[in-house]
């Protein structure tokens, strides 16, 4: 699911089918659910999508990238062989393309989607990737172009696919000169970045940093392998914020073998006052000290992500909630079973 600044929105559906006997029998069918400006009730469109048979599942997914603008990538196949469709109608009609980057983007422009692609691959089949670097998904056409600075983060920096409330544009990765982990934010849709080091408890890097911008600070997520304790799907290793804008960075939280939240789904959810829930992956937990310490809300586990419209937070399959400020939210349903939506 993904929503534009207008409060347009699109969402992938599927309906499988499947043979216990003859499992090649199976099929899943997909679907575009597409919510026009102003509407009240989703609308059931045309997918360009083809069934997969066979029990291949289903494994695409959804760009939204403005007002009736929205691209779907095929999934399944290599990229160099997935197909692209976009529209610019509300999906009342689609353009197949695929997943090549062409040309240069000076600026990340408005509704666009930061992403990666790989600059040089490591051998010769293109199966391992030595540099990667930062590429726009176009809102015009739906296509991938080559943003023309990036930040100097390693050699596989991890972007943000959107922008944050203030309009800053953030890549976590690596500092060149430490190998430590680092964050660079641009506030110039991409032409510049300024990079900074985050105090990490450890000298190894991590896989990637989440980062999100509240009322009165900022807080980044450093996500990486723990020591010591039962493995974790989704590990995270220190919470570090910001009270200048991401120049400077105090650690405010360090996990250990025991020591809860160790794990986060998608983005923390900052909010005044010190206010940080970290969505784990057993349960949710807050803090109004900045992160210095958490309790468990009670709620059970949830996914958060960054929208155009504010925060989309996923509980079981069908619940959601949105959020402009992280602090109110407003619940609905989308494609629940025997229920309407």
């Amino acid at each position: 699911m993904g929503f534009a600044a207008d409060g347009s929105g699109f969402t992938l559906l599927a309906s499988c089918v499947e043979d216990e006997r003859v499992p090649a029998n199976g099929f899943c069918r997909q679907h575009v659910a597409v919510l026009d400006r102003g509407a009240k009730e989703w609308t059931m469109r045309r997918s360009p999508l083809p069934e997969t048979r066979g029990g291949v599942g289903v494994s695409s997914s959804l760009l939204v990238l403005g007002p009736g603008r929205a691209l779907i990538e095929e999934g399944g196949a290599e990229p160099e062989a997935r197909r692209t469709w976009f529209t610019r109608d509300g999906g009342r009609s689609w353009r197949q393309g695929d997943l090549k980057t062409v040309g240069t983007a000076l600026e990340i422009p408005a509704g666009a989607v930061l992403t990666t692609d790989c600059a040089r691959p490591a051998g010769s089949q293109g199966d391992d990737c030595a540099q990667e670097r930062l590429v726009v998904v176009s809102p015009q056409d739906g296509r991938r172009r080559a943003l023309a600075r990036g930040p100097l983060l390693g050699a596989h920096p991890r972007p943000a696919e959107r922008a944050e409330p203030d309009g800053s544009w953030w890549v976590s990765g690596t500092d060149p000169v430490t190998g430590r982990s680092a964050v660079a934010v641009s506030r110039d849709a991409g032409r510049s970045w300024t990079p900074s080091r985050l105090p990490s408890p450890t000298t190894a890097p991590g896989r990637h940093t989440t980062v999100v911008v509240g009322p009165d600070a900022v807080y980044a997520a450093e996500m990486g392998e723990l020591k010591g304790g039962e493995p974790v799907k989704n590990p995270l290793r220190a919470l570090h914020r910001s009270l200048d804008g991401g120049r400077t960075w105090e650690r405010m939280w360090t996990t250990g073998p025991m020591l809860e939240p160790r794990t986060l789904q998608g983005l923390p959810i900052a909010g005044p006052g010190g206010r940080v829930v970290i969505g784990a992956e057993d349960r949710e937990y807050a803090s109004t000290d900045g992160g210095r310490s958490f309790r468990p809300t009670g709620e059970g586990s949830r996914f958060t992500r960054r929208t155009p419209i504010g925060l989309l937070r996923q509980g079981t399959t069908c619940l959601y909630d949105i959020s402009a400020d992280g602090v109110r939210w407003a619940e609905f349903r989308l494609a629940c079973e025997d229920e309407e939506s």
